[in-house]
C-alpha cells in the first residue's frame, strides 16, 4: 500500500513528507482494518511534519480525520462489520483504568495514544484502529464533509464547551479555519452572537457567509464586550488580545495542541475581574458522540478544499500559508 510518512521533520518547504510503500497492516485483537476513503488535513499534522510537535516514532504516517470502510476485523470485535463506514479520530486509545478514565476525563489519561502520532494514521490507503475508539458516522454528509468533523469539529465543540458561553452570550473566535467555522455554527445554533477575528479576508468572508455578527482583523477591538472567547490560531501573541476583549467573568479557551510563546500578561488588564484562561486537551469519545449527533441534527455546513492523495505535501503547504478555505481533505479517489 502507499503511505505518506514524516521522514525528516522540518519546515514544510523542505518536504518533510515522503511517499513510501508498506505492507497492508493486519488487525489484532479488538482492532479494525480500514480502507481509507479520505482524510482531513489538520494543523496538528502540520505541527508534526514541521517538528513543533515532536514525533513519537520515526516515519509515522500522519492523519487523524479518517473516513474509511471496514474491510477486516480482529478477534473480539463486535461493534462494526465489514462494509461499515466508520471514522477514526485523534484519540486512539487509553488505559481505561486510571483516575482520569474513571472520572470520564479520558482525554487526560497519561497512557492515552493518538492516531497519526503514536501509531500510523490516515495519510495512507489502509490503517488499523481500535474498534472501541472508532466512530459511527452520521448520514447526510459526503466522505469529504465527514472528515473535518472528526477532529476540527470535535475539538471545536470541546473548546466551545470549555469557553462556557452563557445563554444568549457573546463569543469571540480568533482564527477561522477548519475547526472554527464548525464551532461557530454550533455556537450560533445555541443562541450566541459570534464575533470573528482573523487576518485573512477570505476567512472573514466565509465567516460572514455563515451568519456571524461581525468579522474583523485579528488585533481589532471587539465591537462589544465578549462573554467568552476561543483561540484557534496557534499564535501566543493573540492571547492578550483575546483576554483584553473579555468582559468581567469571561473565559478564554485555547484550542490548539501547540501555541507560540505568550507575551507577558498584565494582571489588572488581562485577568482581574475573574477572567480565566483554559486549555483544551484532546477530546473524549463522549464529546465525539455529542458533536456528531449535533452535526447531523443542525445540518452543519462543512466547507472543504479538496486535494488528491498525492498532493499531501501541497495541502500542508497551503495550510501553513493560510490558502485553505475551511478544511483541507485528502481524497483516495
Amino acid at each position: 500500500m502507499r503511505a505518506w510518512v514524516v521522514h525528516q521533520p522540518g519546515p514544510v518547504a523542505s518536504g518533510p513528507l515522503r511517499l513510501v510503500e508498506r505492507p497492508v497492516p493486519q488487525p489484532g485483537p479488538g482492532q479494525l482494518l480500514l480502507r481509507i476513503r479520505c482524510c482531513g488535513v489538520c494543523r496538528t499534522d502540520l505541527h508534526l511534519a514541521e517538528g513543533d510537535l515532536p514525533p513519537r516514532r520515526p516515519d509515522t504516517t500522519p492523519g487523524h480525520e479518517v473516513v474509511a470502510e471496514v474491510v477486516a476485523t480482529g478477534p473480539g470485535t463486535r461493534r462494526f462489520t465489514t462494509g461499515d463506514r466508520v471514522g477514526a479520530a485523534w484519540l486512539g486509545g487509553t488505559d481505561g483504568s486510571c483516575v482520569f478514565c474513571r472520572r470520564g476525563q479520558e482525554n487526560l489519561c497519561p497512557a492515552s495514544v493518538y492516531t497519526g502520532w503514536d501509531f500510523d494514521g490516515g495519510y495512507a490507503e489502509y490503517m488499523v484502529a481500535a474498534e472501541a475508539f472508532a466512530h459511527p458516522l452520521p448520514g447526510g454528509f459526503s466522505d469529504a464533509e465527514l472528515a473535518p468533523l472528526l477532529c476540527a469539529g470535535i475539538i471545536g465543540y470541546r473548546a466551545l464547551r470549555r469557553a462556557e458561553v452563557p445563554p444568549g452570550g457573546t463569543l469571540g473566535i480568533w482564527g477561522f479555519g477548519g475547526s472554527a467555522h464548525l464551532a461557530a455554527q454550533v455556537a450560533m445554533a445555541q443562541g450566541a452572537a459570534v464575533h470573528v477575528f482573523t487576518r485573512g479576508e477570505a476567512a472573514r468572508e466565509l465567516a460572514r457567509s455563515l451568519g456571524v455578527a461581525s468579522a474583523q482583523d485579528s488585533f481589532d477591538p471587539p465591537p462589544v464586550p465578549l462573554d467568552s472567547a476561543i483561540l484557534f490560531a496557534p499564535v501566543g501573541t493573540l492571547v492578550p488580545a483575546a483576554l483584553s476583549a473579555l468582559d468581567r467573568g469571561g473565559t478564554l479557551a485555547i484550542a490548539g495542541i501547540y501555541l507560540t510563546d505568550i507575551p507577558e500578561l498584565d494582571y489588572e488588564r488581562h485577568l482581574f475581574q475573574e477572567r480565566q484562561v483554559r486549555s483544551v486537551t484532546s477530546n473524549t469519545r463522549a464529546d465525539a458522540t455529542e458533536f456528531l449527533t449535533l452535526a447531523e441534527r443542525l445540518r452543519i455546513k462543512v466547507t472543504t478544499t479538496p486535494y488528491r492523495f498525492d498532493q499531501a505535501g501541497q495541502a500542508l503547504s497551503d495550510l501553513a500559508a493560510e490558502r485553505v478555505q475551511g478544511a483541507a481533505v485528502l481524497s483516495m479517489s
